[in-house]
């Protein structure tokens, strides 16, 4: 059979296009001064305190009305009075040295829990119903039993402090090693580890990022959990931290205290979260590209 069309294959001409020059990168040019200081994240959270500040300050004027809602001025200068009275100081000190006494223990028990659960199937079967049963229960609703088994004091708060942590740490861990990747996993077998040598080279630093987030939640639970306790010891034996010191003032009509402490109780959160666990995670998890 032969070609119909057996002459030359035509030839394109070439042609060739001055192209225009590039515009210069919009990153080589100097963002204006404004856009440079809006970049800082901590510029734009103090605009977003200070939006939130002049609203409660508007809506105080417009309420008229101290006793039930003081303006963000006169909470300011009650807790500028507590901090040079030092009572604030010395009410937060106690909380937190209360804190930090249940959220250690809580932090070691749910690493002995998740280890468990990651090394036996009874130990697995274990974290599974006691986080079941106990995950969804109240801290503050085991109270009354905190009051019966450790009476009046600081063995009552760090039970319920324990509770508070312990879960959610707990499976936020448990989760953070279920999903380290097989390849690890097999390197460090081949390495000859095993139990507790295993957990601690292989698993922790691969389920950093579930660990720390963890640590986060445990801490807002066992923050509010205190507070909150507190305010039923501070009825009961009028002893504790910043959540008697929001009791007693309301008990006494004093409003701009009351808010004075709920402000410092907010402080120490924002200080915590930011100076604790963002530089936390910003020296390890971001600084090693395991979270954007």
């Amino acid at each position: 059979m032969s070609n119909a069309y057996a002459g030359p294959v035509p030839v394109r001409p070439e042609i060739e296009h001055d192209l225009p020059p590039l515009p210069a990168q919009a990153a080589e040019r100097p963002l204006p001064w404004h856009e440079r200081l809006w970049q800082q994240a901590g510029l734009r959270k103090l605009v977003i305190l200070a939006l939130l500040a002049g609203i409660w300050e508007l809506a105080a004027r417009y309420t008229d009305n101290d006793l039930l809602l003081p303006g963000a001025v006169q909470t300011a200068q009650a807790f500028v009075q507590g901090m040079a009275s030092g009572e604030l100081p010395a009410r937060a000190g106690q909380s937190l040295r209360v804190l930090v006494q249940g959220y250690a223990a809580g932090v070691a028990l749910a690493f002995v829990l998740t280890t468990l659960a990651v090394s036996t199937r009874f130990g697995r079967d274990l974290l599974s119903t006691l986080t079941a049963m106990f995950n969804p229960l109240p801290a503050i609703a085991l109270l009354p039993l905190a009051l019966l088994w450790f009476g009046l004091g600081e063995g009552s708060l760090v039970f319920v402090l324990i509770h508070s942590v312990l879960w959610a740490l707990a499976l936020n861990m448990y989760a953070g090693f279920l999903g380290v990747s097989e390849t690890l996993r097999m390197a460090g077998r081949n390495y000859g580890l095993g139990g507790l040598r295993y957990v601690l080279q292989i698993l922790v630093p691969a389920a950093l990022p579930a660990i720390l987030a963890g640590l986060r939640i445990g801490w807002a639970f066992a923050w509010r959990t205190l507070i909150a306790a507190e305010l039923v010891f501070g009825a009961s034996s009028g002893k504790g931290g910043l959540g008697w010191y929001i009791f007693q003032n309301r008990n006494e009509l004093y409003t701009d205290r009351v808010f004075a402490g709920l402000a410092a109780v907010v402080i120490i959160g924002l200080l915590v979260e930011n100076l604790g666990f963002d530089t936390l995670e910003r020296l390890t998890v971001r600084r090693w590209g395991m979270q954007r």
